[in-house]
């Protein structure tokens, strides 16, 4: 963890002099909405997209992250970015009854209350929720597959966000000030969870409705970071592969069935559920699928390779006789896995995941499996796409034509029209 707050503590001091200027744009804002000169909501800027970089990586950071600017005058604070979930909030003083320990002041709410009848107070209930005990507020409680939790109440609150077309907004949006946090085992030092996911509460889809983008997620991983966007005109449609969303999953963004192959060689499994998910670093396989594969890579290893029982950094490692320096000597030893999709609209569209993708190299320079068995954390019927095999793809979810498309692509090198970095 020492290594990772120096790490970041690096990135804060840079990102915070971006910052300094938001605070100027948004009196000259101000004064533009007094004129009439534009509107709040975007409205026409429908074809512009936001793009935000991304910091960190899977290992040994164990997670990624986004700067985001919220209120009046515009604070940063370091996000979560997760497409499997829809709140976006933040660690908030309202008083804070538990709070994790995160690299800015906790975020201060303002009056402006989201009432408890309001549709996207609604979205985060069940049908049976009343609303007889605090009409006035919105209370929210969203709960994590790894354990962690978030219990706090809705708000709106002015965001700074930089389209790329050179315009510099200020949309007023929906999140969480969390007052009570539960941290789960992949607890992270950050200030809270950018909600990217299907629902009415995400970012995305607020901002879909305020009509500033389409409803359209895409993230581009590396090693060193990528970066995330929000909109349809960074990425050229046709060069994309893509497949059919589900429509048997609601809260997820997955592609549906799938066959399983190792080496280009189908495994016999079909029918796998998968679905994509940035806020988990790792990928979850079954247990059926998962313990299939362990024998197979096992099968396939070079004798130079054995098992390295000493090293705990995941349950399965191995080691040579002198380490593995780079992530990409792993192509030597182990062969790639693929997932196939034969309903998407190309013939048979492939997501492929080499060694580099499913293959950490740890601290002792031992090669790792970053997929895990899935049954252990509940996920009997699932399998998650984490970060570790969506680096150098593109990634984009697509939910005005609820499809999912990726590309092989070079994520250090965000798109030429990243004027909406922060």
């Amino acid at each position: 963890m020492g290594k990772v707050k120096q790490i970041l503590i690096m990135i804060f001091i840079v990102l915070a002099v971006s910052g300094a200027s938001n605070v100027d744009q948004l009196h000259k804002w101000r004064k533009s909405m007094s004129s009439g000169a534009s509107s709040s909501s975007g409205v026409s800027r429908v074809g512009s997209s936001v793009i935000f970089q991304l910091y960190g990586n899977v290992y040994p950071n164990g997670f990624y992250f986004v700067q985001v600017f919220v209120g009046h005058p515009p604070r940063p604070y370091f996000l979560d970015p997760d497409t499997g979930s829809d709140l976006t909030w933040l660690q908030c003083d309202a008083p804070c009854v538990h709070c994790t320990k995160g690299f800015h002041p906790l975020y201060r709410p303002t009056n402006d209350l989201v009432v408890c009848r309001d549709p996207l107070c609604a979205s985060l209930h069940s049908s049976d929720y009343r609303c007889d005990d605090n009409p006035e507020q919105c209370d929210y409680m969203v709960e994590y597959a790894d354990g962690g939790s978030s219990l706090g109440v809705l708000v709106n609150d002015l965001f700074t966000l930089n389209l790329t077309s050179g315009v510099r907004i200020f949309p007023r949006l929906t999140l969480g000030c969390g007052y009570d946090q539960l941290p789960g085992v992949s607890d992270h030092p950050l200030d809270g969870v950018l909600g990217l996911g299907k629902g009415k509460s995400s970012i995305v889809s607020q901002l879909s409705d305020q009509r500033v983008v389409k409803n359209v997620v895409g993230q581009c991983l590396s090693g060193k970071g990528g970066y995330l966007f929000l909109g349809e005109d960074v990425y050229d449609s046709s060069r994309i592969t893509w497949t059919p969303m589900s429509r048997d999953h609601t809260k997820h963004y997955a592609a549906g069935s799938a066959e399983f192959f190792f080496d280009g060689k189908s495994t016999g499994i079909k029918n796998l559920n998968v679905i994509f998910d940035s806020g988990s670093s790792y990928t979850y396989f079954n247990s059926q699928i998962y313990h299939s594969l362990i024998s197979s890579i096992k099968k396939g290893l070079s004798r130079k390779l054995r098992e390295a029982t000493d090293d705990r950094t995941l349950p399965f490692c191995w080691k040579r006789e002198k380490p593995f320096e780079s992530i990409r000597d792993v192509n030597k030893y182990f062969k790639p896995l693929a997932l196939r999709f034969p309903n998407g609209r190309k013939a048979k569209p492939q997501f492929e995941i080499p060694p580099e993708a499913y293959l950490i190299i740890s601290s002792k320079g031992n090669a790792c499996l970053g997929i895990l068995n899935g049954t252990d954390i509940g996920l009997d019927n699932l399998n998650m796409i984490g970060d570790i095999s969506m680096q150098n793809k593109m990634l984009i979810y697509d939910n005005e034509k609820q499809a999912i498309g990726w590309t092989a692509a070079n994520c250090d090198q965000p798109p030429s029209s990243n004027r909406a970095t922060l």
